[in-house]
């Protein structure tokens, strides 16, 4: 009966390898192709990563020295194919780069395909808003201002100092000194914002009328040794 037993179980392993060995195998083949291709496509990406990374900072090297043309050449190819973090650094750096050699049009431009690409990170995407209405905002009308400004103009968030002094002004162009003034205060009383954005906006959120001052005797102390 062992005997017998024993056989029966062969019988059946060999029927299980005869029905089931090839998809078995032809699956462990598949994935150790899949897994030599991941590898090869990580390796490949970081390579990449790298080149670019270099690209980036000799064009870094060339606009410090002034070479704005030559900048914007070694930018343009990381700007069309390289990955979307990149690619929208580099548009920022040549849009910016427009606006020194007096092209507002082309750095608008820019700044526009950088803050309309959904697949940039988000604060390349903010910087580029705040950085295209900047750049046409004497010709960009107050309510477009607005609507573009007024999500990141919110206490907390990186760039409400920058995007809440055109918000303000954009208010201001609207004939609402009632939304500038206060939003001029808190900009003023915000620790994150750069001091000279806060004595800007101080000054403009006084001549509104609103008091943006917490402690009148130190801003006093302040200004006589200033002076």
């Amino acid at each position: 009966m062992r005997e017998v037993d024993e056989a029966v179980r062969q019988d059946e392993a060999a029927n299980l390898a005869v029905r089931y060995g090839k998809p078995a195998i032809a699956a462990i083949v598949l994935g150790l192709g899949a897994l030599g291709g991941y590898l090869w496509w990580d390796h490949t990406h970081k390579q990449k990563m790298g080149e670019w990374g270099e690209q980036f900072t000799m064009a870094l090297d060339k606009v410090e020295r002034g070479d704005l043309p030559a900048a914007d050449k070694a930018l343009q190819p990381l700007a069309e194919n390289a990955g979307p973090g990149t690619s929208a650094a580099a548009n920022l750096l040549r849009g910016g780069a427009a606006l020194e050699k007096g092209q507002r049009e082309q750095a608008s431009k820019l700044f526009a395909a950088v803050a309309g690409d959904s697949s940039a990170p988000k604060p390349f995407r903010d910087l580029a808003t705040i950085r295209q209405v900047a750049t046409d905002f004497d010709t960009m009308p107050a309510d477009q201002i607005v609507t573009k400004l007024k999500p990141l103009a919110v206490p907390g968030n990186p760039w409400f100092g920058s995007a809440g002094e055109l918000l303000g002004i954009a208010y201001l162009k609207q004939g609402k000194p009632e939304l500038a003034g206060p939003l001029f205060a808190s900009i003023s009383r915000d620790k994150e914002a750069p001091e000279s954005l806060r004595r800007r906006t101080r000054q403009l959120a006084g001549m509104l009328g609103v008091d943006a001052i917490d402690d009148p005797e130190k801003a006093v102390q302040e200004i006589t040794e200033k002076q």
